[in-house]
């Protein structure tokens, strides 16, 4: 028996085509708002933390954005499902190259942030005693 392979000229190929381009574009839509809606949510609690001199407001605020960055790159990561060419593959390694090298610098200034609250909390412990 003879199956046919199917062709890019079939209608049932660019039906599913466009059915994956239409969930593709609305789950990267999903992520970047997500991502969006976690900045907003840390840029608010941080600056109320912030008015109010809490010494872990900048912790909290890389926290936020690292995640949100993390949000950001799933949608990236998902649009190269539906990339066609080359140049759109190109544009979207961009994009995921500078996001992933934001949130490399964003852990490492947490990192630094915690070492720096960590020496900060052992000043004052040793003024007590």
């Amino acid at each position: 028996m003879f199956i046919p392979v199917l062709s890019s000229s079939w209608p049932v190929n660019e039906l599913l085509h466009e059915w994956l381009s239409v969930m593709v574009n609305f789950f990267v839509i999903t992520l970047e708002f997500m991502g969006l809606i976690v900045i907003v949510y840390t840029a608010v609690k941080s600056f109320i933390g912030w008015m109010k001199k809490d010494p872990a407001t900048r912790l909290r605020l890389a926290e936020g954005l690292a995640m949100a960055l993390s949000f950001k790159l799933g949608g990236e990561i998902l649009r190269t499902v539906v990339v066609r060419d080359m140049s759109e593959i190109m544009q979207v390694g961009a994009i995921i190259i500078l996001r992933a090298a934001l949130t490399f610098l964003i852990h490492w200034e947490i990192k630094n942030e915690e070492q720096e609250i960590e020496q900060h909390a052992g000043k004052n412990h040793t003024h007590i005693e």
